[in-house]
């Protein structure tokens, strides 16, 4: 991947502290001629519950788990111990972070940021003279 165009991530894999405490979702980001695409993992998290913010070079996705234990029902083991996912990226400014467009299936939030429009690739005119 070409790092002058990618969203790299401003937080290291490990849990924050104090309120703010999150689980990082794990994501892949790939990039192709025309941009990016981000992939990232959010079981447990409904889209009402999802929060995609771009501010400036910075990129936001936030959202809370909702998993409910049955009434009579007591969990006996907890892997998701935090109610909620959020990973910070800085955006590159080869990138047009006004036109991100977000899916979100099945927990994975699919992103596509393209490259800003004097980052694309273009074809130069060769003149005879």
């Amino acid at each position: 991947m070409n790092n002058s165009c990618c969203a790299m991530p401003t937080q290291a894999p490990s849990k924050p502290t104090g309120d703010s405490q999150a689980m990082l979702p794990p994501v892949n980001v790939t990039e192709d001629s025309a941009g990016i695409t981000l992939m990232a993992d959010m079981p447990g998290v409904p889209k009402d519950k999802l929060s995609l913010q771009v501010e400036v070079d910075t990129l936001t996705i936030e959202g809370e788990v909702s998993i409910e234990t049955p009434p009579g029902m007591e969990a006996t083991h907890v892997d998701v111990s935090l109610p909620r996912y959020r990973r910070v990226f800085n955006l590159s400014k080869e990138l047009d972070a006004d036109k991100v467009t977000a899916e979100f299936n099945q927990g994975v939030l699919k992103l596509r940021i393209p490259k800003a429009e004097h980052a694309q690739p273009r074809k130069v005119e060769i003149k005879v003279s």
